[in-house]
């Protein structure tokens, strides 16, 4: 809370006035990974690692952005927004973007932000940029824009304004995250619902490899690309087949020949991944915590050797938590190559889980071990903003 202090106080020095104040969480996906651009499920939560905005309409017509974690400054007229070679900026800019290409007009307005989210962990960072700002400005701007709507337009500034081609999924996380509970998503008819998760039963712990091997990007793409081989060569069998969430484990195997070894090896994940996503519902339904752990170390299984996203620094993590005490489940997270593993601890567990994965992951591999514990929290909303000094 300190930092949502200094945010405000850095917006009174730079601008002078009274912002409105917004928190926006970045997110975890507790399981479902690789399946949001295969129209699958998803069951992500919004976490309590998040940034914090100041913002207020200024009454010219200047954008002025201030990050308050780089120290850094960008203005630009309201009505000449378009990509610069700023990268942070850029995230902001393409929702304002998103704004006028509905035939909204943004006036000139102030902004500082920063947050508490680790940069390049996983936790969706950008996301959590771009869902902030747009709602603010959508407070501000009296637009009364729904939340999925927020979404699909930050999502949108993502694929124009930085130039990847996420899912929906860590855009929908930050501004649907429920307290205590997650979310699964429908990524094809944008479906959802919550599930409870009992965070006095089991603690979120994230351990950061703290590599992101340069594979991350390209590959991604190519999964993307042997998706949809194996997509259109099902279809020549099963004509109703429009994405891999209407295929079957068994459907995939019949024709593992015709799919070639790599496609057939991405299609079963992808199948069997979104089966365990509807599996994990169930188990947080029945309190089962371990049932729903097994699904974890399952999905990882497969992200390693059927997806091949994983790295030797994720499959060092996953085994050692494995021989950890009070460990319900672990697996790595989000793209792949690096990045976080996820864990569910024990709550009385927790140092000694710490202590253990630090010491493997320095005794296999000379590395050091970051951590973060994290709780499930509330979407993107209004934060109420603490008392000048």
């Amino acid at each position: 809370m300190l930092l949502a202090h200094a945010i405000a106080n850095t917006f009174r020095q730079h601008f002078q006035g009274e912002p409105l104040m917004v928190r926006a969480p970045g997110r975890v996906n507790l399981i479902g990974e690789h399946t949001d651009y295969n129209a699958g499920y998803v069951l992500p939560a919004a976490v309590d690692k998040e940034i914090f905005f100041a913002v207020a309409l200024n009454q010219t017509d200047t954008i002025r952005l201030v990050a308050h974690d780089l120290n850094k400054k960008f203005s630009v007229a309201a009505e000449s927004v378009q990509r610069s070679n700023t990268g942070w900026a850029n995230y902001l800019l393409g929702v304002v973007a998103q704004f006028q290409q509905r035939g909204i007009a943004v006036p000139g307005f102030d902004c500082v932000f920063g947050g508490t989210i680790p940069m390049g962990a996983g936790l969706s960072s950008s996301a959590a940029v771009e869902c902030g700002l747009a709602f603010a400005l959508d407070q501000l701007l009296g637009t009364q824009l729904d939340r999925l709507t927020l979404a699909q337009m930050a999502q949108k500034a993502e694929h124009e304004f930085a130039l990847v081609q996420c899912g929906l999924m860590d855009q929908f996380a930050s501004l649907f995250g429920r307290q205590g509970q997650v979310v699964r998503l429908d990524c094809r008819s944008l479906q959802y619902e919550y599930f409870p998760f009992d965070t006095t039963a089991a603690q979120v712990v994230l351990c950061n490899s703290g590599v992101k091997h340069s594979l991350a990007s390209s590959e991604y793409n190519t999964r993307r690309q042997e998706c949809e081989q194996g997509v259109a060569v099902l279809q020549q069998y099963e004509p109703t087949i429009q994405s891999l969430r209407d295929a079957t484990p068994e459907l995939v195997r019949a024709h593992e020949q015709e799919l070639g070894d790599v496609v057939f090896r991405r299609c079963l994940y992808v199948v069997e991944e979104n089966l365990r996503v509807e599996a994990a519902g169930r188990h947080l339904l029945a309190g089962d915590l371990a049932a729903f752990g097994r699904e974890m170390y399952a999905s990882h299984a497969g992200l390693r050797d059927l997806y091949e996203v994983s790295c030797p620094e994720l499959d060092v993590l996953v085994a050692a938590a494995q021989q950890a005490p009070g460990v319900f489940g672990a697996r790595m997270m989000g793209g792949g190559f690096g990045g976080c593993t996820i864990n569910l601890v024990a709550p009385n567990q927790v140092e000694a889980f710490i202590a253990h994965q630090t010491a493997a992951y320095q005794q296999q591999l000379g590395l050091e071990l970051e951590t973060y514990t994290a709780s499930i929290v509330a979407g993107v909303g209004e934060w109420i903003a603490p008392t000048a000094e």
